[in-house]
């Protein structure tokens, strides 16, 4: 027998991640940040609008809005009806459009998770920042709350976002370690928490708070005079591609914060307003002595005491 095109059996195209996100025409926010990320870890990516916006509100003219809850939830079955889903080993979620997305979300979470043990999944509660305050819809902080928290196994909040999903003061360290603990019920295991106490940053450092059950540890890298909009996608999705490539949660936080300088070094010297994403990744396996060296450091020092503290910035290839 002949065969032909129309005999052949073709596979579904295998998923890794699948991103829930922003999308914008112009700029490098939400899945524009998170898909070429987690792309550039090896990883295959499904990428799931919630918006599509022609560019971020802050500039003087905007297009576009949330998409209709029934499209959304299309988007996410039509998934699993083309069999994509089979190797599908994390699911990402960023900025939603309304307290409808969340609860199709959370929905089809769920489902999943009852049918594949080790799924992970990361919730980056995307609500605002201290610079401007809350730019979503004001039923997001219950939304996550009741629905998509308790789902997660890891949580990335920045530090104005943890004091809107908590109600409690975040203003120092401790107070930010308190305050990531009340959310760690059920499955969330772990808590990032980017731009952490603003207040207490020494010149030219900021810090990342990494928060479990029994460990707290503080994470300093350098602050680049940049200021474009999508580092917090860029930390959730790096730091979701290492771990899903086998670095552990302390390593692939630091991974992260090294992406995030280099991304902004790169933004500040191309003087451009929007993210300049780094060509170029460190992987896990990477064989380089010096960032073996540092890699050995960090794992000793997550790993000397209840609380620890490490600085994170060594430079990363360009």
């Amino acid at each position: 027998m002949i065969e032909t095109p129309s005999s052949r059996v073709s596979r579904p195209l295998s998923l890794e991640v699948v991103s829930v996100q922003s999308q914008v025409v112009y700029g490098r926010v939400g899945n524009n940040v998170a898909v070429p990320t987690l792309e550039s870890l090896g990883l295959s990516v499904a990428a799931v609008p919630t918006v599509v916006f022609s560019n971020m509100p802050h500039y003087p003219t905007m297009h576009g809005g949330a998409l209709p809850v029934e499209w959304f939830e299309g988007y996410l079955q039509d998934l699993s009806a083309r069999g994509a889903l089979h190797a599908l080993r994390a699911v990402l979620a960023g900025y939603l459009g309304n307290p409808g997305q969340a609860e199709v979300l959370a929905r089809w979470t769920r489902a999943l998770q009852a049918e594949r043990a080790g799924l992970r999944v990361v919730i980056d509660p995307v609500m605002g920042d201290h610079d401007h305050g809350i730019y979503v819809d004001t039923g997001m902080a219950d939304a996550y709350r009741q629905l998509l928290l308790p789902l997660a196994h890891g949580l990335t909040p920045n530090g104005f976002e943890l004091a809107q999903l908590t109600g409690r003061p975040v203003d120092d360290m401790e107070s930010v370690v308190t305050a990531a603990r009340t959310l760690l019920t059920g499955r969330t295991q772990w808590v990032a928490v980017t731009s952490a106490a603003p207040t207490t940053w020494a010149d030219g450092e900021m810090q990342v708070v990494f928060v479990t059950r029994e460990q707290a540890h503080v994470i300093t890298h350098a602050r680049i005079d940049a200021v474009p909009k999508g580092t917090g996608d860029l930390f959730s999705a790096a730091l979701t591609g290492h771990w899903l490539n086998g670095a552990t949660l302390p390593e692939a936080i630091a991974r992260a914060c090294q992406m995030i300088v280099q991304a902004l070094r790169h933004t500040h010297n191309a003087q451009c307003a929007e993210l300049v994403l780094p060509s170029r990744v460190v992987s896990p396996q990477a064989n380089n002595q010096t960032h073996a060296r540092e890699l050995v450091r960090i794992r000793q020092a997550f790993s000397e005491s209840h609380w620890s503290h490490r600085s994170c910035n060594t430079p990363l290839p360009t």
